[in-house]
């Protein structure tokens, strides 16, 4: 559990971190660019890094269980997406998209 746990923390730590910078990277370019750029990596690096560390070595099929996953938080991006846009047109001030 406690391998499980750690493994959680550090890769949501990293993928957040990793995720800001490349948002803020990108943020003065086309509206979408930030959002899916930021997610897709900020979400590949939390995939990998938990699922190697909580259970590389253990026997479980992990390699799987992350592709599952990381199709999981894709399916969830693409869908997200465009609702993000609408809440930032409807809530003005908390970014400043390039049209």
């Amino acid at each position: 559990m406690l391998r499980i746990a750690l493994a959680s923390g550090l890769a949501f730590l990293t993928a957040q971190l990793l995720d800001i910078k490349v948002f803020d990277v990108l943020r003065r370019h086309a509206w979408w660019k930030a959002p899916a750029a930021s997610s897709l990596v900020g979400s590949f690096i939390d995939t990998l890094l938990f699922f190697f560390l909580a259970f590389a070595g253990t026997g479980m099929p992990w390699a799987s269980w992350a592709v599952g996953d990381f199709c999981a938080k894709l399916i969830m991006i693409a869908l997200l997406l465009y609702p993000f846009r609408v809440l930032v047109r409807w809530y003005p001030g908390t970014l400043q998209p390039v049209p």
